[in-house]
């Protein structure tokens, strides 16, 4: 017996009710907005990733699904959405539209990782990019694009966690004084750390291992080293989110995992947030776009993971609108009632009533059955007589009631 990779999964029938509710909220807050539709590839440039993520990420160093095609290209299966849209960007001259120009996607994303709930080799993420704009205004929007989005899925309890990382200027001294204090107790960080102070450093900040916990709690912070112009994009930002009434938490050692941030990070995490519980985050990246090859550009963004969504909207329990399907099961018994049925089933769909056939050889009762079963509503039934007389029967699965119509009468009497 075949089964899918690990780390992946198929999503059944019963599970897309969720998948395309969540799809449809996406493209109703991206227009509500702005932002307009982007399809990059699966497959890009090994370089592109290690580029621009960070070759001493775990992403990079760890997690890449790479390979050479049959021409010796090195190339990487999607890790992360940021990258392929500041590739496109560059790539298609968008930076000659009005600025900022603001692009959302759906897309698979692969990372090869330890899977866990929520967390898989093979996941779907929504993201949104603005790029071509520095003012924290846009910061302001594109977080309030992200708690509107996660409300109006219904999901509530929700807590914004908000941070600034400064830019190259400020991140220096910064940086220098976390490794002196990490430093002091060297010996008892996690064997990643040892090498993400070596490496790394800003991200021992975001370790989840219990021994390095208290040391993090007791790290210096990325705020108290701020340039006047971090400290002034940061104090606007706070300063538009309470004019939005958007509640935040200032939190220190949120630092993402990627090394293209500055400045501005945040997560939507569910306020009982646990290790690996956060529906979505983002910040700014404003050397990318330069260190891709283009001219200095600031821009922002942000990226949900669609599993992790469906785990919290089943956890809350959340009203999820069913998907629609056929409402209407034809019955057929004899060879001259399956042609008529074959051909009622075209006719009707043509006109915009979806049908199902039943399957051939059963047995009337047996045919009922599974439109029971199926949870259809009305089901047409056509006999030999019915041939004969050119009519159907047009039975009500709830109430059992039925009757006979003529054939050229049936499509009204449906609609």
């Amino acid at each position: 017996m075949y089964q899918a990779p690990r780390g992946t999964f198929d999503i059944l029938p019963k599970e897309q009710a969720y998948w395309r509710y969540i799809e449809q909220k996406v493209v109703n807050i991206c227009q509500l907005y702005g932002y307009e539709r982007i399809d990059a590839p699966v497959f890009e440039d090994s370089q592109l990733f290690s580029r621009s993520v960070g070759k001493e990420t775990d992403i990079v160093d760890k997690q890449m699904y790479t390979f050479k095609d049959r021409g010796g290209n090195s190339l990487t299966l999607r890790p992360e959405g940021t990258a392929p849209v500041c590739r496109a960007y560059l790539e298609h001259g968008l930076h000659n539209l009005p600025q900022p120009v603001r692009l959302y996607y759906l897309a698979a994303i692969f990372r090869y990782e330890r899977p866990q709930s929520g967390r898989y080799r093979q996941h779907h993420q929504f993201g949104y990019e603005a790029i071509g704009d520095g003012d924290p205004t846009l910061d302001a929007e594109v977080i309030d694009m992200a708690w509107r989005f996660f409300t109006s899925l219904s999901l509530r309890h929700l807590s914004l966690q908000l941070n600034s990382i400064g830019c190259k200027k400020c991140r220096r001294q910064y940086l220098a004084a976390l490794k002196e204090h990490y430093a002091r107790s060297s010996k008892n960080l996690c064997s990643d750390c040892k090498t993400r102070l070596k490496r790394n450093p800003l991200r021992l900040l975001d370790c989840k291992k219990r021994q390095c916990q208290p040391i993090a709690d007791s790290a210096p912070r990325s705020t108290d080293y701020l340039c006047s112009e971090c400290e002034k994009h940061f104090s606007q930002l706070k300063r538009y989110l309470k004019l939005l009434k958007i509640p935040f938490t200032l939190n220190h050692r949120l630092v993402r995992g990627l090394d293209y941030y500055t400045r501005t990070v945040f997560e939507i995490q569910p306020e009982k947030a646990t290790a690996q519980s956060a529906l979505g985050g983002g910040g700014r990246y404003d050397d990318l776009i330069e260190e891709l090859g283009g001219k200095p550009t600031p821009a922002i963004g942000f990226g949900a993971g669609l599993e992790r969504i469906v785990l919290n909207l089943k956890k809350e329990s959340a009203p999820i609108p069913p998907l629609p399907r056929p409402q209407l099961f034809i019955a057929h018994l004899g060879d001259a009632a399956t042609e008529d049925a074959v051909k009622l089933a075209a006719s009707l769909r043509k006109a915009g009533i979806a049908a199902v056939i039943a399957p051939a050889g059963k047995s009337l009762k047996s045919q009922l059955r599974q439109a029971n079963s199926l949870g259809f509503t009305k089901a047409v039934i056509i006999g030999e007589d019915e041939v004969k007389s050119g009519t159907a029967i047009v039975r009500d699965m709830t109430t059992s009631q039925q009757k006979t119509v003529p054939l050229p009468q049936l499509e009204r009497e449906l609609k």
